[in-house]
C-alpha cells in the first residue's frame, strides 16, 4: 500500500481567504495556570510499528485556547453542550488595550475603543500579553475590573476573548478569600469568556467575524477552541 503524503487533493477555496489563527497550538508546555495539573499528550501507537499513528490526550477542559461555559462558576448555569451556536460565532470588534503588568481594565478602556461595539457583539481585547505566552510575565498579566463586567453585561456582548490566562485577578495576586468576581458578573448573565488568543494586534481596531469552535462536550465546563477571525471590511 502507498503511503506517501502527495499533497492536498484540491486547492484552497478564495472563502478561507482572511482568516486569522487566535488559537495557540495545543502542545505540554503551553502555559496554564498553576492550579491545573500539566496535561499530557502522547502515541499511544505508532507507525511503522503499529498501521496507524494514535495519539491520547490527557487535560483539563481550561487548557491553551478554550471557552469557559457558564456552568464553570454558575451551578445552574449551561454546560458545553447546552450553548446554542450563534453565542459562539458572529461578527464583533477588537480592542486594543494597552496595560501594565497587574493593570487593570476599566469601563473607561471601553468606551474609548474604537470601533462601537454593538449588542449582540464579540469583544475580543488585545492586550499584547499574547507575545508572552511561554514566559514567567505571562502569569503577570492585567485583569478586568468587576466594573468592566458589568460594562460589558450591560451592552449585550455575548462573548468576550482575552489574550490572558484568565480576565480575573492574577493567580499569584489573589487573596485567599478569592471569588473570582469577574467569572461570576459575565458567566451570571450568559457573557461566554474565551481565554488564551493570540494574534489579535493585527486586526485591532476593526469589525471582525469570529468563529470560537469550541468542543460540544456533554456536561463540561468549558472546553478547547480552534478559534478564527477575520475583518469585515
Amino acid at each position: 500500500m502507498d503511503k506517501q503524503w502527495r499533497g492536498w487533493s484540491s486547492p484552497t477555496r478564495t472563502s478561507g481567504r482572511g482568516w486569522v489563527e487566535i488559537s495557540h497550538r495545543l502542545h505540554a508546555d503551553l502555559a496554564r495556570i498553576p492550579l491545573f495539573d500539566k496535561p499530557e499528550f502522547r502515541r499511544a501507537a505508532s507507525m511503522p510499528e503499529h498501521p496507524y499513528n494514535l495519539t491520547e490526550i490527557h487535560m483539563v477542559c481550561h487548557f491553551g485556547t478554550h471557552v469557559d461555559a457558564p456552568c464553570h462558576f454558575i451551578p445552574d448555569g449551561p454546560a458545553m453542550h447546552e450553548i446554542p451556536l450563534d453565542r459562539l460565532c458572529g461578527e464583533g470588534v477588537v480592542w486594543h488595550i494597552a496595560t501594565q503588568p497587574y493593570g487593570v481594565i476599566e469601563p473607561e478602556h471601553f468606551e474609548r475603543a474604537h470601533p462601537r461595539a454593538s449588542p449582540g457583539d464579540i469583544v475580543l481585547l488585545d492586550t499584547g500579553w499574547a507575545q508572552d505566552f511561554e514566559s514567567v510575565r505571562y502569569g503577570e498579566h492585567p485583569c478586568l475590573s468587576v466594573a468592566a463586567a458589568q460594562w460589558l453585561v450591560d451592552h449585550g456582548i455575548k462573548l468576550v476573548g482575552v489574550d490572558l490566562m484568565t480576565p480575573d485577578l492574577a493567580v499569584n495576586r489573589r487573596p485567599k478569600d478569592f471569588g473570582w468576581p469577574v467569572h461570576h458578573m459575565l458567566l451570571g448573565h450568559g457573557v461566554l469568556i474565551a481565554e488564551n488568543l493570540t494574534n489579535l494586534t493585527a486586526l485591532a481596531g476593526q469589525r471582525v467575524e469570529v468563529m470560537l469552535s469550541a468542543l460540544n462536550i456533554v456536561g463540561a465546563d468549558g472546553a478547547p477552541a480552534r478559534a478564527l477571525a477575520r475583518p469585515l471590511a
